[in-house]
């Protein structure tokens, strides 16, 4: 009798309740795609460290792990080899630059230049194409972003600048190598041999003569069976001025990223927060309104639970028809967003906050079920005082 008597109300009141389902169509759209700018700008920060086939990060002590301020020499990476544990250990260095296309119409690209060790942690797998072959050939390994972005193939050269000084210098890369999408500090990557990075990578003094003795910092792949919290001890233990980190305290360490996450993650509470207050609001009136019908059901013996099961049921169908709608608008939306905008909508995540947005929806409206249960007949109808 429950259903019959909401979907009775439902049926003929459909405009209303179709115009709020639509309204929590757009708290749902909006919470969904919060969520998604929160994975893509998460992603576009920390992609290349997640993908990165090491487990350990060595890091110049006193930078608070900031890849660009570090600075580690070489001949401490060797040092850092021959600690008992190690599996392999690679040095990196990070930059900064702009791609340039033949193409008039295309935007120059910017991109993270990273520099690797060929075959060493931090060399990207390759999809086509081959790997470096060389340390000093200028030769380049991008990811899917840049080659997406230039139409770019196996081949082809591109012109990469970046500032020497007080200059602005190009350098010609010839692509050997396609990997997948290795995103860091919001831009795609370049990879390229860590000497050749030595000469391209921004610097404030240029000298090319100068011979390649340092990297940001190395990736350490420990050795089968070893532990990471151990190694990273021993390894602060024996080797001077260095700090060793895991990936996801490094990705924490990225200036902003905490924050950014914590901003939009309260956005989101907030959002979900509005949905209660939205939906309870909209069946309270829709309640009170209809006190006198309420009035009338009571008086002719209709049982209490029937009437509070009609207005949860109410809810429950109008709440879910609007987070189907949302979802079917924010799924479309993820299919068509340029790739510019940094926003990925995960299925996981989605499925998660669509559970959540189906919950909340009785949550809001339980003000509205007590209150019809709570309604007396006489007084509902005006014959008492």
């Amino acid at each position: 009798m429950g259903f019959f008597l909401a979907s009775r109300e439902l049926w003929r009141n459909r405009s209303r309740f179709l115009s709020v389902s639509l309204f929590i169509a757009l708290i749902a759209l909006l919470v969904f795609f919060v969520g998604a700018l929160a994975s893509g700008l998460s992603n576009a920060n920390r992609e290349f460290f997640d993908k990165l086939d090491a487990d350990l990060l060595v890091f110049q002590e006193n930078v608070d792990l900031l890849t660009t301020s570090s600075r580690i020499e070489l001949s401490k990476l060797r040092k850092i080899q021959r600690i008992e544990g190690i599996g392999e250990i690679g040095a990196l260095g990070f930059g900064n630059g702009t791609v340039e296309f033949n193409v008039p119409v295309l935007e120059p690209l910017d991109v993270s230049i990273i520099g690797v060790e060929i075959g060493k942690p931090g060399s990207p797998p390759v999809i086509a194409g081959s790997q470096l072959r060389s340390k000093q050939r200028k030769e380049a390994v991008i990811d899917k972003g840049v080659a997406a972005w230039g139409n770019l193939k196996i081949g082809d050269e591109i012109t990469i600048k970046t500032i020497q000084g007080t200059e602005e210098e190009s350098f010609e890369l010839r692509i050997v190598g396609l990997t997948d999408t290795r995103e860091y500090l919001y831009a795609p990557s370049v990879f390229v041999p860590l000497q050749v990075w030595e000469e391209i990578r921004p610097q404030p003094n240029p000298d090319p003569s100068r011979i390649v003795t340092i990297a940001n910092v190395a990736a350490v792949k420990p050795a089968e069976g070893i532990d990471q919290a151990s190694l990273a001890r021993l390894i602060e233990l024996q080797i001077d001025e260095v700090e060793v980190a895991d990936k996801e305290t490094s990705i924490k360490a990225i200036p902003g990223y905490s924050a950014q996450q914590s901003t939009l993650g309260l956005t989101n509470g907030f959002t979900f927060l509005i949905g209660v207050l939205v939906i309870g609001g909209f069946f309270q009136i829709q309640t009170l309104q209809k006190i006198p019908q309420i009035g009338v059901l009571k008086a002719i013996g209709t049982p209490t639970k029937w009437v509070s099961q009609a207005v949860i049921i109410q809810i429950v169908l109008v709440n879910a028809i609007g987070v189907f709608i949302g979802t079917g608008i924010a799924l479309g939306l993820g299919a068509v967003l340029p790739p510019d905008i940094p926003a990925i909508f995960n299925l996981n995540s989605i499925w998660v906050e669509m559970l959540i947005l189906l919950a909340i929806g009785p949550l809001g409206g339980m003000i509205s079920v007590r209150s019809a249960s709570k309604v007396e007949p006489l007084l509902a109808l005006g014959l008492s005082n």
